[in-house]
């Protein structure tokens, strides 16, 4: 099968009795010249571990396996799961994890390792959910490459101020150094989305907070966005059922961070939310 054949694709997945489900986000990745973009993003070694979100027909499979040391790839759909096992599964490099990434990939980082580099052409209705889970797992890798809607990538790379600045930049931005990578149109994709994807390169940063701290900082974004309208003080209630902390705990420690309550909580940087989390769990300034 051609990779880059729209016409061949439909007929395997016809041969094979395979209909795609709109849920999983299945579009293939048509466009050779952008499979070959994102290989190099991933500046994979021979020793290289990838793990690949999604493989799909393996069109990018096939040129990670050239690359790299080994290749861990999850995919939900049970029937592209024996196309894949079939084209790749006598190759001792390659491991094929069934079921939903979301359910299987902390078990596999126990058994098979942790991953060097992560790729992932992500569904759009679940990518965030994906994203957010790493983080908050502590799984970053050395470097990940990962398509979704442009949208999400608008708000991976947002910066204070800006109507796309949420609380998921604020959670991605202080695990990662994100950069966006460009776009790719509905074209370069089988079934053609109706929306834009964009590339977002993440690079994970060295002053990540971990544990406890990640718990408290991922609850404090959530509830100072919680009613964007508020200012900070307005969104106070929000935290405490989320970890427990009195509104005179968290007073203080806006007052010690230089934090306004008076402002909205989009106006401050993710390093901001970082420090207050640190203050909160003990882990950062008396």
């Amino acid at each position: 099968m051609n990779p880059d054949s729209p016409a061949e694709i439909r007929a395997l997945l016809q041969e094979r009795g395979l209909a795609l489900k709109k849920r999983w986000g299945q579009n293939f990745l048509v466009n050779r010249g952008a499979r070959e973009r994102l290989v190099s993003l991933l500046e994979i070694g021979p020793g290289s571990t990838v793990w690949e979100i999604g493989p799909g027909l393996g069109s990018m499979t096939e040129l990670l396996a050239r690359k790299a040391g080994r290749v861990v790839a999850f995919e939900v759909d049970r029937g592209l799961c024996r196309l894949i096992e079939a084209a790749f599964g006598s190759r001792p490099s390659f491991v094929l994890v069934p079921g939903d990434f979301l359910e299987t990939w902390r078990e596999t980082a126990e058994t098979r390792g942790l991953p060097d580099r992560i790729f992932g052409n992500l569904p759009y209705r679940s990518a965030s959910l994906m994203i957010a889970d790493l983080i908050k797992g502590g799984l970053r890798p050395a470097l990940a490459v990962v398509t979704v809607q442009r949208e999400l990538a608008e708000r991976l790379c947002s910066r204070p101020g800006t109507k796309s600045y949420s609380s998921f930049s604020v959670l991605c931005q202080a695990a990662f150094r994100v950069a966006s990578r460009g776009d790719l149109q509905p074209g370069s994709f089988y079934p053609a989305p109706e929306v834009v994807s964009s590339i977002v390169e993440l690079r994970p940063r060295d002053d990540c907070p971990e544990g406890r701290t990640m718990e408290v900082l991922s609850a404090l974004a959530r509830g100072l966005f919680s009613s964007r309208r508020k200012m900070i003080r307005g969104n106070l209630a929000a935290l405490r059922p989320l970890f427990g902390a009195s509104p005179e705990l968290l007073r203080d420690a806006l007052a010690a961070e230089g934090i306004d309550p008076g402002r909205r909580a989009e106006e401050y940087p993710p390093e901001a939310f970082v420090a207050l989390a640190k203050r909160l769990t003990g882990s950062g300034a008396p």
